[in-house]
């Protein structure tokens, strides 16, 4: 179990902007160092689509993750992963292996809503 991270205030907390979002694609990413997948994600008309890649490979297929609402955070500046540039971060959990398990809105939300 790990510990938890410094106390942050509201304001802090309101300064990271979770959205809803869903798949719309996803290629395999052999380049990455650890088996991943590339997404691109649709967060409504006022985002747009993004594109992020994430190592959650052992439970999700393309064909799983095609169409599903996901949770990302949407103003972390672009990274550059090999030869894509990640614009979003995914939101997931470690399961008991470590292995990612996304977060999803337990039913359909329009896609860009903000997490408060």
């Amino acid at each position: 179990m790990t510990s938890i991270t410094p106390e942050i205030t509201f304001d802090d907390f309101m300064k990271v902007d979770v959205r809803t979002g869903t798949v719309l694609r996803v290629e395999d990413f052999p380049q990455a160092r650890t088996p991943a997948y590339k997404m691109w994600i649709d967060f409504g008309p006022d985002i747009g689509e993004r594109k992020t890649s994430a190592q959650i490979t052992k439970h999700y297929t393309s064909e799983t993750l095609v169409g599903r609402q996901v949770l990302a955070v949407v103003n972390f500046p672009p990274r550059q992963i090999g030869k894509f540039m990640s614009e979003v971060l995914v939101l997931g959990v470690p399961d008991e292996n470590g292995d990612v398990v996304l977060l999803k809105p337990e039913t359909k939300v329009t896609n860009g809503a903000r997490l408060y």
